[in-house]
């Protein structure tokens, strides 16, 4: 199973973050993903787990990092959103079921 399409985030351990809404999606080029505030472009290839580079917004300040995904056994994606010199954002995502681009 390939991560390309849209996964919903049910999880980020160690953080209080608001999670209603958020979610990752991966393309052919890379992708976007919303968690609370942090909202960004990804920049990276497709396949069952990799690591990529993002730019986008953190509370509307302009903001940039990297990261990285790999699918679990049961299904699900688990991550992480790494800020410059900032934090480090864990998460725990399961596949959307109303993705139009999922394989």
């Amino acid at each position: 199973m390939r991560v390309r399409g849209r996964w919903r985030v049910v999880e980020t351990p160690g953080y209080d973050m608001a999670v209603a809404g958020a979610y990752i999606l991966f393309d052919d080029v890379g992708g976007e993903f919303a968690l609370d505030c942090l909202t960004g472009s990804i920049h990276g290839g497709d396949g069952d787990g990799f690591q990529f580079s993002w730019e986008g917004n953190d509370e509307m300040e302009s903001a940039s990092g990297d990261g990285w995904v790999e699918l679990q056994d049961d299904g699900s994606l688990e991550g992480e959103i790494c800020l410059i010199n900032s934090d480090e954002i864990r998460f725990i995502a399961r596949r959307s079921k109303t993705s139009s681009t999922a394989c």
